[in-house]
């Protein structure tokens, strides 16, 4: 689960770490008066205007601005919320801003220049271990540093034994080259950072840039944080962060309905209970001349409402020229299922798409009669192999 920047420093603050402070509104009008909040607070007449979605390169897009005065606050803000933002990371149509974060400006100068930082914490699957990358190049794309310049680029991996250690947090401020007291503020930083990522199940935490202020203070100016979607339910206030404006309605959809989907590229939907299975049938999917157009796996409790649920899911997807259900009942009879099949058929009226129906396990054959005298405009298999034929004969005849 992705959270918006505003709420991924308020995590972070939490835990100590120093961040950019700023107030998120949903009008020029409030733009202005946190604008006046945070000129009181931080004697400051300049504040940043920064759009709130769920995409990187903001700036590229517009959607980061900087005012000198009031008047170009609600002039920014105005122009920010509600834009579609395109960035490198959105798709063509963009993202629709709702929100804006109007921040201190942290690169007022001062006695010494301010420098920009990336790091990111994350778990290296390759290595079994949490790692913390970072650089001096901060501020920019971090993929273009590592193909061009990759010797900036230092990893840190931590023991899951005995976590991150202080000669480790040391070690990255000096990799950094920093001294006296920014070099104190980013050890702090680091080891702030690094307790928060643990504490909430992330899966990353990027931070991009790290400012070293002109007077040595060392905070976060952006962040990003992604959650372990499968340690939100030991954090419902975190949970309660999602916003559903920002995903794919369809993903959001399914979610309510407490299936597990996922939308590939391909042109055979699949309907299957359980993962192992699903991975099974994607790779038949493909053996048989077919790709993939979701990973959708139903569970155990494959009833008519449930079926529905999932053809609708499906049939959203305009690519879709095929469905495969493929579904083994052991505890769930395979009768049972093919009446909720027929019943969901029914009840949602004509499928243009044909659908393949493999049912295996108990009850397959009461399964496959019924199906086959059903009346439906559906395909009946028992083995792998008849599935994988009838979906390569229906594609290419479609």
């Amino acid at each position: 689960m992705n959270i918006h920047e505003y709420q991924g420093k308020s995590i972070l603050k939490s835990f100590g770490v120093a961040i950019q402070e700023g107030i998120v509104v949903d009008t020029p009008e409030q733009a202005v008066e946190a604008a006046k909040e945070l000129k009181t607070k931080y004697n400051s007449d300049w504040v940043v205007v920064k759009a709130q979605i769920h995409a990187g390169g903001r700036g590229k897009g517009g959607g980061v601005k900087l005012a000198k005065n009031l008047d170009e606050v609600k002039e920014k803000a105005s122009q920010i919320l509600g834009m579609h933002l395109i960035t490198p990371q959105t798709s063509a149509e963009g993202k629709l801003v709702n929100k804006v974060l109007i921040t201190q400006d942290v690169y007022y100068p001062g006695a010494s220049p301010t420098k920009e930082f990336y790091m990111s914490v994350l778990l290296d699957r390759s290595r079994s271990r949490n790692t913390i990358v970072y650089s001096t190049e901060g501020g920019m794309d971090i993929e273009a540093v590592a193909e061009h310049t990759p010797e900036k680029i230092w990893k840190e991996e931590i023991d899951p034994r005995v976590g991150l250690q202080a000669f480790q947090a040391r070690k990255i401020a000096f990799n950094l080259g920093l001294s006296g007291n920014a070099f104190k503020e980013m050890v702090k930083f680091v080891s702030a950072l690094y307790k928060a990522y643990e504490s909430i199940d992330a899966s990353l935490f990027e931070i991009n840039p790290v400012l070293k202020t002109s007077d040595d203070r060392i905070i976060a100016v952006d962040s990003k944080v992604t959650f372990d979607g499968n340690g939100l339910y030991r954090h419902p206030n975190y949970e309660a962060m999602r916003d559903i404006t920002e995903e794919n309605p369809i993903d959001v959809e399914a979610r309510e309905a407490e299936l597990n989907y996922v939308k590939l590229d391909g042109n055979v939907g699949c309907m299957v209970n359980g993962a192992g299975l699903a991975m099974a049938t994607m790779d038949i999917i493909k053996l048989s001349g077919g790709e993939p157009a979701n990973f959708l796996d139903v569970g155990g409790t494959a009833n008519a409402e449930r079926v529905e649920k999932a053809f609708r899911i499906i049939l959203k997807d305009a690519n879709v020229k095929a469905i495969l259900v493929n579904i083994f009942g052991g505890i769930v009879r395979c009768d049972r299922v093919a009446q909720g099949i027929v019943d969901a058929y029914k009840n949602m009226g004509n499928i243009a798409i044909p659908i393949i129906i493999r049912l295996q396990g108990t009850n397959a054959e009461a399964a496959k009669k019924l199906i086959d005298e059903s009346g439906l405009k559906v395909y009946s298999a028992i083995e792998f192999h008849e599935a994988a034929s009838l979906v390569n004969k229906l594609i290419q005849s479609n």
